[in-house]
């Protein structure tokens, strides 16, 4: 498994941590009675807070990966030849993690599917609102469809790798 792989195995996993951490807590507390749920002041902190939660959990998470990543690299090098030299090890950790014209177009159809789940999502909320709900169910289904469009958008990237892109 490549790099890009696994780098996006671990993006999607801190994405469906974080969505099933919002889901848990957010509608935990309205079936535990502790918040109405109307409280447009409620629902908002409690996105804004997981949406924090998300970046700090993603660049925490991207920085153990990328020095487990290495660490691996390393030793692998190590065992198969001990006589390696430090310079060699860290070019061929840098040669493992560099990014060629393949995984820009993948980062690209990948992110054009995001777009488009969350887009749809974003519109089924504007949608939802007009049919007669309120604006509470309109920011679950935005934050709900955008975790979800990074969701899939792992599942694209991962397909693309494994597959590959025609070209149209």
């Amino acid at each position: 498994m490549s790099y890009q792989e696994k780098r996006t195995i671990v993006m999607m996993i801190t994405s469906a941590l974080v969505l099933g951490a919002y889901c848990i807590y957010a509608f935990g507390q309205v079936q535990a009675g502790a918040v109405i749920p109307g409280d447009l002041k409620f629902w908002a902190r409690t996105v804004l807070v997981f949406i924090g939660i998300g970046i700090a959990a993603t660049i925490v998470l991207q920085i153990i990966f990328h020095i487990l990543m290495s660490i691996g690299i390393t030793v692998g090098k190590k065992i198969r030849n001990e006589d390696l030299a430090d310079e060699e090890i860290n070019k061929s950790i840098q040669a493992e993690m560099i990014e060629d014209e393949m995984d820009k177009l993948i980062e690209l159809k990948s992110n054009q599917i995001s777009i488009m789940v969350s887009g749809f999502g974003f519109v089924a909320a504007l949608i939802a609102v007009l049919l007669g709900n309120s604006a509470v169910m309109l920011i679950n289904m935005v934050f709900i469809s955008f975790s979800l469009g990074m969701i899939i958008e792992g599942f694209a990237k991962l397909y693309y790798y494994r597959r590959g892109i025609r070209h149209a």
